[in-house]
């Protein structure tokens, strides 16, 4: 239960620098930070999920769904 919380924690965590990101690209405001340090984390969030999906089901922690064949 533990790794599906932090897995949807990090989800939102990924939306949130997604509108971040268009609200920069929106404003088109030199002063705010470039809009690529909240691409660049969202995807270095997506691979932490990888990761962390990998890993829970490596240990057993989640059991993936049976082959449907």
């Amino acid at each position: 239960m533990l790794v599906k919380l932090i897995v949807g924690g990090l989800l939102l965590f990924m939306l949130y620098n997604l509108f971040r990101a268009m609200m920069i690209m929106l404003k088109n405001d030199p002063n705010q930070p470039p809009m690529s340090k909240f691409i660049g984390r969202r995807v270095l969030v997506s691979v932490a999920i990888v990761l962390l999906l990998l890993l829970a089901v490596a240990t057993g922690l989640i059991t993936p769904n049976p082959r449907p064949y």
